[in-house]
């Protein structure tokens, strides 16, 4: 049996005709900037954030730097943010001239909350979360911790597009949310996507001006903006997309639940939801032991896995003029020998998530 860690092919002939439609309609219309796929994408996206705003943008990675643009973070600002994440979470800030504070994760990989407040100086502006996985992160310790300072919060949701913690939607704590719609997210665009949540009306319309190079009207710029607009060919997509994101996320749901069935725990760690969560599953990480092995079994028996992510930032090469050293953030380096990404996408069978599971547990007898 071989099974890819990911498939984005559409091999079907049913899945790409209704696509076909989808596109001759943008094509023939001939708007390809902005337009009503756009509007409908936003106003889908707030309701199913429960937000009052949304913002359609060009990625997840743009999506952080205009939220940390408009909030003010410039050079000898602070922005406290975890170590383990895809590198995006780091770059934004530091092309904004500021330095990212990194504060070590809990067992389930999310920021620690406990070890926040220690990290926080009077040149802190932003405390920002990442939602690693798909599993959020505590957001009513982090929401008190930034009220009582005065921080603002910025959560990055890049994985975790419906996603819940004590039954509010990702993207709605925060002053913003921020998504990607990358092929690998579970709503997933047909490139670089993604889109930001707000409950401020003043910070939806900035944005909104902002991502289109700073326009109020068409020949009227206030300030010098970016480039960061969702293409409406995207959005066309990603309401067509929006249309199966429940059974999606049901989906890996359920293999994600057939993995903590039947792998054995004795050799397998995972962090089980606990009732104030509800998980989506944008990826099922395990932390085992001897995991390059592991991964070479996997591999020679036809199963391919990855590994989010093998490096902390911290110790990246691009990290090296903030001095951090090795040991400096035990759980996360801990985590980054042993974390290991078994598929979990939609388009698996129960019948190959107990091969995996069958093959794991195979390795370590």
């Amino acid at each position: 049996m071989k099974i890819p860690y990911v498939d984005l092919s559409y091999k079907k002939n049913s899945s790409i005709k209704p696509l076909t439609s989808i596109f001759q309609k943008i094509l023939k219309k001939g708007q390809f900037v902005g337009g009503e796929e756009v509007n409908l994408f936003e106003k889908k996206i707030a309701k199913l954030c429960n937000t009052k705003y949304a913002v359609a943008l060009n990625s997840g990675t743009d999506a952080l730097t205009l939220a940390l643009h408009l909030l003010g973070v410039k050079k000898g600002d602070e922005v406290i943010t975890p170590p383990n994440s895809f590198i995006a979470s780091t770059a934004v800030i530091v092309h904004l001239g500021a330095k990212p504070v990194f504060v070590d994760v809990l067992d389930d990989q999310n920021i620690d909350p406990s070890k926040i407040q220690k990290a926080i100086t009077k040149k802190t502006k932003v405390i920002m979360p990442v939602h690693l996985s798909g599993r959020m992160c505590r957001m009513d310790e982090i929401i008190s911790i930034a009220k009582k300072n005065n921080l603002f919060v910025i959560e990055d949701a890049a994985q975790s597009i419906g996603s819940k913690y004590l039954n509010k939607m990702s993207g709605s704590f925060g002053d913003f949310g921020c998504f990607s719609a990358h092929p690998l997210k579970n709503l997933n665009a047909l490139g670089d996507a993604g889109y930001l949540t707000t409950n401020n009306y003043k910070y939806y319309k900035k944005i909104k001006s902002l991502s289109n190079h700073g326009m109020e009207k068409r020949n009227i710029i206030k300030n010098f903006g970016y480039v960061s607009r969702m293409d409406n060919i995207q959005a066309a997509f990603l309401n067509y997309k929006l249309k199966n994101l429940k059974k999606t996320i049901d989906i890996r749901r359920r293999n994600a639940f057939l993995y903590k069935k039947h792998l054995d725990r004795k050799n397998v760690f995972f962090k089980d939801e606990t009732e104030k969560e509800f998980n989506t599953y944008h990826t099922f990480v395990v932390q085992v032991n001897y995991r390059n092995q592991l991964i070479n079994f996997l591999l020679k028996r036809g199963i391919s896995t990855s590994i989010h992510y093998p490096v902390p930032i911290h110790l990246q090469p691009a990290s090296k003029y903030l001095n951090y050293k090795k040991d400096d953030f035990v759980i996360t380096e801990k985590q980054s020998k042993k974390i290991l990404t078994l598929p979990v996408n939609e388009n698996l069978s129960p019948k190959q998530i107990k091969y995996i599971c069958s093959t794991v547990n195979k390795f370590y007898k």
